[in-house]
């Protein structure tokens, strides 16, 4: 089956051309659907649901802020439904930040249970990351616990804070950890932000929702790879828009 993927985007959303190569590389059916063209009957033609990355609304009063309550104006009860409903909804640097100012990460709420905070550099930073896989989660199927996986981060604002962060560990919701090479939790620069516990990404507590500060739409292709042509790594982020189309074919 042909999933068909909504990339959602507004004024300032620029990482959906990428996004949206990855899925058609794979053999999906993405579209990009700016806000103002989707609605709560339409949101339901999708099996999966992107928020990519960018500087939605310049970033202007908080990082998703007003996307986020774009969205809320005109349709969370349907998000909700879909979420609920066990349909994919991931979100990307900018994306993540959206879903945490939605209340959809890292529960569903009625108000933001955590923010990305600026980063303890107070700097954008952009620059490979290592990843640690903690959990599974609808987009990390096809992925192997322990691993380490090197997707690049461009961010100021990434800096993941929350009172509920013990919580999340304890119930398998922190997805991936920055990491250094040897897979040690370490500081600056292998976490390019100062998150707490080194979160880089986390899902809600049925795993369908899913918010990541690095960019998989940035290592889709082993050449993106700094160290391609040396040791043969790469394409460690098209891992991610494999695992989600296997799970939304399952729905």
């Amino acid at each position: 089956m042909n999933v068909r993927v909504c990339i959602l985007r507004i004024e300032g959303t620029n990482c959906e051309q990428e996004t949206y190569d990855a899925f058609l590389e794979l053999g999906a059916q993405p579209e990009l659907i700016h806000l103002k063209e989707l609605t709560a009957k339409t949101l339901f033609d999708y099996q999966c649901v992107m928020i990519p990355g960018g500087f939605s609304s310049g970033d202007y009063v908080r990082a998703g802020a007003i996307f986020a309550a774009r969205i809320k104006s005109t349709l969370f009860s349907a998000l909700k439904e879909y979420v609920e409903n066990g349909y994919p909804v991931g979100g990307i640097c900018n994306g993540f930040q959206i879903l945490v100012e939605l209340g959809l990460l890292p529960r569903l709420s009625d108000h933001p249970e955590a923010c990305l905070a600026t980063n303890d550099s107070a700097r954008f930073e952009c620059r490979p990351t290592l990843l640690k896989l903690e959990n599974h989660c609808a987009f990390t199927q096809k992925m192997t616990i322990g691993g380490i996986y090197e997707i690049p981060s461009a961010h100021a604002e990434g800096k993941f804070v929350s009172p509920l962060t013990d919580e999340l560990m304890e119930n398998n919701q922190v997805i991936f950890r920055y990491c250094n090479p040897e897979g040690e939790h370490a500081g600056y620069p292998w976490n390019p932000n100062g998150s707490h516990y080194n979160i880089a990404g986390i899902c809600n507590e049925e795993g369908n929702v899913f918010g990541m500060m690095p960019h998989p739409e940035r290592a889709f292709y082993r050449y993106q790879n700094q160290d391609w042509t040396r040791n043969g790594n790469g394409a460690h982020g098209r891992l991610v828009f494999e695992s989600v189309l296997e799970y939304a074919r399952r729905l």
